[in-house]
């Protein structure tokens, strides 16, 4: 139970073993500015050429333009002004364009927040539409078929980050084939490299940008896809690499990286095939309905199968989480978690999910990198926390104490991080540690700091204890995963008449 089993693939995905070896070559050999024309550039240059011409064959970008960028963002804010940049000129030039920007309502918010920017600084003054989905997680077609003749700039995605959801992307291309409407389309491909066929140069898609950190390569690097002919814009101006299209010296470790991984899916054999992908869902769709009356947020049929999306009634998301995090299994909760207040997803809000729903969801995602060694362990896991729940169930809510703090002098609370920690202990060997993570937290997966024992007492039942924590006369050191429910808890003990508590900053999280 003390290996890291990371199941977080969506948010970002380890690096490639290929991968950081090319990165470390370029930075320690192939150190060259591809723009140099000496010995050192054009080696350096051989490799920026061999990491665009494989990206070109993995995506199929025929003669569209394929260059390197800082990731999908920078992707996705190059292809929004290009897009909007062009309606300007047409309306410059009395041209017939439409006055809306749709974007599908499960976007990553990166599209809204772009379109949004642009429009205002550009003064395009056209109007945002968010294209609705269907409780599948797919956008609505019919819907659709009303907007196009409106819309200057379709925004959507090949699979949405949250859920999985693959997009019906051959619909919405015979729509505004149908339509026979002039709109750009932009489709956001970060989720689908490496999970799904890509074949660019046969799709109506004018831009589709891509992120490294989500594929085995390093944050910093992405690439985007124009294609042949839609109109474009450079976002960065400079000293015209990219051929002009991205000025600054290129990030050649970076794109070294990501060409590793581009060879790899070319040749095949690293990464798993769709159906082998497929095939590997079954074992984690079994392991994780240990988990009581858990309920699926997504229908597996229109789904990535490396993506689970779920909700189990009567646990918020961050209950969940920390349940996990307890087993070491590192997962995402599907909404943010701020002071025990729950924002739901707004991509299952969406889909009209209810809302206890929207607002507990946990997201579990793997990469094609794994194995069926990776899977087995993941499963197993995954059934320990569910049996863990059965033997010490979690509260109904999140536990939230605030307590009113002494005023100054008449106590403190002294943080200690992970170094302080081992000092702390061997000045007061007898130190009495108190991890304040619910029970089921600890059924999933006990803890020791510095190889001492440590007693369970859950933060939700701390406010029981009023009268042991005003008697201890030993030092007390509460912690937690992240360190937030143990300051809680500190400060609880100043409430009750200590006169000097600690807690581990950090937490858990932060001893590795």
């Amino acid at each position: 139970m003390h290996s890291e089993i990371y199941l977080d693939a969506n948010a970002t995905s380890p690096i490639l073993p290929a991968a950081r070896e090319a990165a470390q070559a370029a930075l320690s050999d192939t150190f060259g500015n591809p723009s140099s024309s000496h010995g050192a550039g054009l080696r350096a240059r051989a490799l920026l050429d061999d990491a665009r011409e494989r990206a070109r064959r993995v995506i199929q970008a025929g003669n569209g333009r394929l260059l390197f960028t800082s990731g999908a963002t920078e992707g996705i804010q190059t292809a929004v002004l290009s897009a909007l940049c062009a309606v300007r000129a047409r309306r410059a030039a009395g041209l017939p364009c439409g006055d809306l920007l749709v974007y599908g309502a499960t976007e990553h918010k990166a599209v809204p927040e772009s379109l949004a920017h642009w429009n205002a600084l550009l003064g395009t003054g056209l109007t945002l539409q968010a294209l609705p989905v269907d409780g599948d997680g797919r956008h609505r077609l019919d819907v659709l078929r009303e907007l196009m003749p409106r819309t200057a700039l379709l925004c959507t995605m090949a699979a949405n980050n949250e859920t999985g959801v693959v997009s019906d992307l051959g619909g919405i291309a015979d729509v505004l084939e149908a339509c026979g409407s002039g709109a750009l389309w932009l489709v956001d491909c970060v989720q689908a490299l490496g999970k799904l066929p890509l074949a660019l140069e046969r799709t109506r898609i004018d831009y589709a940008p891509f992120s490294g950190h989500k594929l085995y390569a390093p944050k910093g690097v992405g690439m985007l896809y124009v294609r042949e002919g839609a109109p474009y814009t450079p976002l960065i101006c400079g000293g015209g690499q990219e051929a002009g299209q991205r000025s600054g010296t290129e990030n050649m470790a970076g794109i070294a990286a990501l060409g590793a991984v581009l060879r790899a899916l070319e040749e095949g054999g690293t990464f798993k095939t769709t159906a082998q992908l497929a095939a590997a869902r079954a074992p984690g769709d079994g392991a994780a309905r240990r988990l009581p009356d858990l309920v699926f947020n997504a229908p597996f049929e229109h789904a990535l199968p490396t993506t689970l999306n779920f909700s189990v009634p009567g646990m918020s998301g961050k209950a969940l989480l920390d349940l996990f995090d307890a087993a070491n299994l590192r997962v995402s909760a599907g909404s943010a978690c701020s002071a025990g207040q729950a924002a739901p997803s707004h991509v299952l809000v969406a889909m009209g999910l209810p809302a206890w729903r929207c607002a507990n969801a946990v997201r579990l995602s793997f990469g094609p990198l794994a194995d069926d060694a990776f899977i087995d362990a993941a499963c197993a896991r995954i059934a320990h926390c569910g049996r863990a729940l059965g033997a010490a169930p979690p509260p109904a809510q999140c536990a939230t104490v605030d307590p009113v703090v002494p005023e100054t002098g008449q106590g403190s609370v002294t943080a200690l991080d992970r170094d302080e920690l081992a000092c702390f202990l061997d000045r007061h060997p007898g130190a009495l540690l108190l991890d304040v993570r619910e029970a089921c937290e600890h059924a999933a997966g006990g803890a020791q700091l510095a190889g001492r024992a440590t007693r369970n007492l859950p933060l939700s039942r701390l406010a029981d204890e009023g009268e042991w924590l005003r008697d201890e006369t030993r030092p007390l050191v509460f912690f937690c995963r992240s360190g937030k429910r143990s300051a809680q808890a500190a400060r609880l003990a100043l409430a009750f008449g200590q006169r000097r508590v600690w807690h581990l900053a950090g937490g858990l999280a932060l001893l590795g």
